[in-house]
């Protein structure tokens, strides 16, 4: 019986494990395959939750794990990190019945803005207790994220030199799902590419992720170097560039940035700091005076500024996203206890009892939902996140990690890339897996512990005899 219930418990574990890896590989394709099968099959909205139907059965089987497992619920439950999480959904679950009860807004706003709200949490805790429970995907990471990615990347090539703009209508794109490209302040002049992701701001977000992890192999791992990997980062770097997402290019530079200081300690080449930062300044002096050469060029205008003088949009993409931050400013700092979920965001589109509110800010969506607490809820949760993640900076899966998360903080401050359930599933996903494995020091200290614990077992046996 026991041998049964330990064969059952092995498999389960499999499981979980296979269906997060469907879910991580499959998400970079998420927007192309649902658009299509629905365009041959319909149902739309039910195609789009596949990874909400498994996720719920692996949250099923974690939940079980927390009952019969010792070490995933201590390894959970210990940290100040699960704890907030829960306060967090607490809060968002209590604000979501009490506006749904007050009819402040519809059941399907309310129901899509908590899906929105803590999917990805959850998905974290639930790779989290895989993690712990399972090393195989961890040792599996690079194929998790670079092969999918390779794949995005060659098809966005292929967008931005051979293929037409709208090649993706044949396959189902269109204005009752997903446009098939998209363009710079509705100039067709200047087309923004979305590869197989949902948009052009989606891509340049996930692009983040794979690039992070190809500055580690290349700059903190100089044995995993090879022209393969070189290659493959100026391809994600152009494709990058074809998607014309602003945030997503300071992101890119900030999580490679964090990479090569990081690096550089560690190949213990810190004396050329100096010459570097020289370097650095010489480089920020050219990008200022190319900024006041090429100031008035129609092009530099569109690419760089998203707009022209003559632009046929009636209203500036950076106009529209000003006017945005300041009204979401202004609502947060009205609404200390917030409005609840599905009042903000994507969400609020479907709230029929008030006006869709939409604030290109995710931190000022989470104010505006959860008010000033669940604004320092969500804010503590991810800079733990990001203190777990630096503390295993020694492994180059959790340094990457921690690239792309400041890399993807800063998309998140111009953008609502966590509502886009491609990449919150993916990265929070891969955090979650990159946490459950303790810091390398944490793990010298067991194993020496472990040691002298044998040694003391080893010294009383001869003792007795």
């Amino acid at each position: 019986m026991k041998a049964a219930v330990a064969l059952v418990r092995s498999k389960a574990v499999v499981l979980v494990c296979g269906l997060i890896a469907i879910i991580i590989v499959l998400l970079p394709f998420h927007a192309f395959l649902t658009v299509w099968a629905a365009s041959n099959f319909g149902h739309y909205t039910l195609f789009r939750l596949w990874k909400e139907f498994l996720v719920a059965f692996c949250g099923l089987v974690v939940i079980g794990w927390f009952f019969t497992d010792t070490k995933v619920r201590r390894g959970i439950f210990k940290t100040k990190l699960a704890w907030l999480i829960m306060a967090y959904a607490a809060l968002d679950l209590i604000l979501a019945l009490i506006d749904y009860q007050t009819h402040k807004v519809s059941l399907k706003a309310v129901a899509y803005g908590v899906l929105d709200d803590l999917r990805f949490l959850a998905f974290f805790i639930i790779c989290w207790a895989a993690g712990i429970k399972s090393h195989t995907l961890n040792r599996q990471w690079e194929k998790l994220i670079l092969w999918p990615a390779a794949i995005v990347v060659a098809f966005g090539l292929l967008q931005m030199s051979v293929l037409p703009a709208n090649v993706l209508s044949h396959f189902g794109y269109g204005p009752h799902t997903i446009m098939p490209f998209q363009t710079i302040n509705n100039n067709p002049h200047y087309i923004r590419i979305l590869s197989t992701l949902r948009g052009s701001d989606p891509l340049g977000a996930y692009l983040i992720l794979p690039i992070a992890v190809l500055a580690v192999l290349l700059i903190s791992y100089p044995k995993s170097w090879n022209w393969l990997k070189v290659l493959f980062l100026i391809g994600a770097a152009a494709v990058l560039y074809g998607s014309y997402s602003r945030g997503a290019w300071i992101g890119a530079v900030l999580a490679v940035v964090l990479v090569a200081v990081i690096g550089l300690n560690k190949q213990g080449l810190a004396k050329f700091k100096t010459p570097l930062m020289i370097i650095g300044v010489i480089i920020l002096v050219l990008i200022i005076g190319a900024f006041a050469a090429l100031g008035t060029s129609k092009r530099f205008q569109n690419i760089v500024f998203h707009t022209q003088s003559n632009s046929a949009a009636p209203v500036s993409s950076d106009a529209a996203h000003l006017s945005a931050l300041k009204t979401s400013i202004k609502q947060v700092l009205n609404q200390p206890f917030g409005d609840g979920p599905g009042t903000s965001g994507p969400a609020s589109v479907y709230n029929h009892d008030a006006p869709a509110r939409i604030t290109e800010d995710y931190f000022l969506e989470v104010g505006e939902e959860s008010g000033w607490i669940g604004l320092i809820l969500f804010v503590a949760i991810n800079l733990y996140v990001g203190l777990l993640l630096w503390q295993r900076r020694r492994s180059p899966f959790a340094l990457a990690l921690l690239a792309a998360f400041i890399g993807l903080s800063f998309v998140n401050l111009l953008t609502l890339e966590w509502t886009d359930d491609t990449m919150t599933y993916i990265f929070w996903g891969l955090a979650g897996l990159g946490i459950a494995v303790a810091p390398e020091k944490d793990q010298l200290q067991r194993s020496k512990a472990d040691q002298r614990l044998l040694t003391n077992v080893a010294l009383a046996r001869k003792k007795t005899s």
